[in-house]
């Protein structure tokens, strides 16, 4: 958690608040899904996007980083999407907290293909 003085007082951030807001800043990009639940390291989801994607933040000094488990749209690039979630994620969570970001690790959870459209005969 970091406090840090504005002219009236002192502005706390905490390290579940960064994590909120990198949660939802990653879901504006393109490619990138929720995390996958895995089970001996089969990922449990069909589409691996099910759930939001997990962050983990450290604030400590007005400095935050990021562990992030995300899954990936297949066949987008995963180099190319990572480094896009990455570089959104340094500027979003930098605009909206006035935090240094000075780290951001990305773990992929699965590659999770186009979800088929099931049909239902009535």
């Amino acid at each position: 958690m970091t406090t840090t003085l504005v002219d009236r007082g002192r502005l706390t951030i905490s390290d579940r608040t960064v994590e909120r807001i990198a949660a939802t800043a990653v879901t504006e990009v393109d490619g990138i899904g929720g995390s996958a639940t895995r089970m001996l390291g089969v990922a449990m989801s069909r589409d691996g996007g099910e759930h939001s994607a997990k962050v983990t933040a450290t604030v400590s000094g007005g400095v935050a980083s990021l562990v992030v488990r995300l899954s990936v749209a297949y066949p987008a690039s995963v180099t190319r999407t990572t480094e896009a979630a990455r570089a959104h994620l340094v500027r979003r969570v930098e605009e909206l907290t006035g935090l240094t970001v000075s780290r951001v690790d990305i773990t992929i959870t699965a590659l999770r293909g186009a979800v088929a459209e099931t049909r239902r005969v009535l």
